[in-house]
């Protein structure tokens, strides 16, 4: 009767799901102290299991204090006494915290790779991983296992890691720093999360770019900020716009603007350190692909001209390498430097030091660069075959904004509606093609739809099939709305 009260959960083995079934109806006081359990032969053919299944759960239940065991007496409930009142918890429980209420608040995010596994899968998140970097990551990440040790890292990072940073930085992206500045993260997202905490309190301004990352949003949201929204166009963030909000911190993306790809200009820049230094505001400049330029070496940071440490720059390897390897890096202004250190002392011990050991050798023996080389050259035969295929297939219908960098490209649809734009992805979904909306990262939908293509995770001829396939889907979709045009004039 008990156990048809206390089902077995179907977690884990029978005999783990026996002992929790019993153990709650001893810990809810449906047993008395000192009462015998049946024999373990009787209870196995009760519930049909084998006497040894019965025998272990009943040996798990000695172990947690339980039960006592003896040869006359058999199982018996311990002698303890059960305190008075226990109830079981609720499915749910209002929030607990302005955090969590928050977080609450946000709801599922809606962005990340559709479900289903389609075959054709224009995500925009995924990086290009080459076999043969896959080869090499593997050989130094055994080599590092072995050289890094047992111990605790430095919660910092490696030293010889945020060395070789220091170093590439100044080589790539124009930063001049010192190791000392770098902090070692495990991601974009923790470097808000840790940014947020040092130079925010809840219910100061925080601007971001419309359009925008949608997690950097969620990330300082939760955090308790209020967050404005400031539009950019053709020339990057509107910086005229940003005098009326005396923002304590503004999160930019210079060198690629997310989604829309477009690079802020120099005017533009000094202008947004200007404000800055004057609203004693803190620069969060994620510098996410900054890496993909297909014409040219790669612009500055916006960290290369901020000569009054305002700016919090991070970077992250998982477009450039893969995103699994959850390393990524801060370059911290002076002014901040140790309260960086101590938040994230407090929010982990420390990035896997295998992992840094071995990046930090792919670094300095030039093998990242060589190899971010022929991905770039690889990246844009896929950027080509995109463009090529979508103006062959779609040219009457799209407007694209290539920026010739990144990993993706955004496309807006002319002529068509948000209704239109959803039938398009569910006519795509049934061919195994998944197509994204841009306007979720955008506070307010923009006019006209648009899709973001991202190519790095097709190889050249799936590009073009899916093209050929999103055609097909423009042409059907264009099928169905002169036909509705047609019965509407009839009638």
């Amino acid at each position: 009767m008990l156990l048809s009260q206390f089902p077995f959960d179907g977690q884990g083995t029978l005999y783990e799901q026996l002992a929790r079934a019993l153990k709650r109806a001893i810990v809810e006081g449906h047993f008395s102290p000192g009462e015998r359990l049946p024999a373990s032969r009787r209870l196995a053919r009760m519930l049909g299991l084998s006497r040894n299944t019965v025998l272990t759960a009943y040996e798990i239940l000695s172990a947690e204090q339980l039960t006592v065991t003896s040869d006359r007496s058999g199982t018996q409930v311990a002698q303890f006494k059960l305190p008075g009142g226990l109830t079981t918890a609720p499915a749910a429980l209002a929030p607990q915290s302005r955090y969590t209420e928050r977080v609450r608040k946000l709801g599922a995010c809606p962005l990340g790779p559709q479900s289903g596994s389609p075959r054709y899968d224009f995500y925009y998140g995924g990086p290009w991983v080459g076999l043969d970097l896959m080869r090499a990551w593997t050989r130094k990440l055994a080599a590092a296992a072995r050289s890094a040790g047992p111990h605790y890292p430095d919660p910092t990072g490696l030293p010889a890691l945020r060395r070789a940073i220091a170093q590439y930085l100044a080589r790539r992206r124009g930063v001049v720093c010192t190791a000392d500045d770098i902090l070692i993260v495990g991601g974009t997202q923790q470097a808000v999360t840790l940014a947020a905490r040092a130079v925010l309190n809840e219910g100061e301004t925080v601007v971001l770019e419309d359009p925008h990352y949608h997690r950097l949003m969620e990330a300082v949201t939760a955090h308790g900020a209020r967050v404005v929204h400031v539009r950019t166009d053709a020339q990057g963030i509107m910086t005229d716009e940003l005098h009326h909000h005396r923002a304590r911190m503004i999160c930019v993306t210079p060198s690629h603007q997310f989604p829309s790809g477009v690079i802020l200009t120099l005017e533009r820049r000094l202008a947004l350190l200007d404000i800055a230094a004057k609203h004693d505001s803190w620069i969060l400049e994620d510098d996410y692909d900054s890496e993909f330029q297909y014409r040219g070496r790669p612009l500055a940071a916006l960290r290369s001209l901020d000569f009054s440490g305002r700016v919090i720059y991070v970077g992250t390897f998982s477009k450039t390498l893969f995103p699994s390897m959850r390393l990524g890096f801060m370059v911290c202004p002076a002014g901040i430097r140790d309260d960086l250190r101590a938040v994230k002392r407090l929010d982990d011990l420390g990035a896997p030091a295998a992992e840094q050991a071995a990046l930090a050798v792919l670094l300095d023996s030039g093998q990242f660069e060589r190899y971010l080389r022929r991905t770039v050259v690889e990246l844009d035969h896929r950027r080509h075959a995109l463009l090529e295929g979508l103006r062959r297939f779609g040219a009457d219908h799209l407007d694209i904004a290539d920026t010739r960098a990144g990993v993706h490209v955004a496309a807006w649809l002319n002529g068509m509606t948000y209704t239109d734009l959803e039938r398009l992805v569910e006519l795509a979904k049934q061919r195994s093609l998944a197509l994204y909306p841009v306007h979720p990262h955008y506070h307010l939908p923009p006019e006209r739809p648009g899709l973001l293509f991202g190519y790095a995770r097709l190889a050249t001829e799936a590009i073009e099939r899916a093209c050929a396939l999103f055609g097909e889907c423009l042409e059907q979709l264009e099928h169905r709305r002169a036909r509705r045009t047609t019965q509407t004039r009839r009638a």
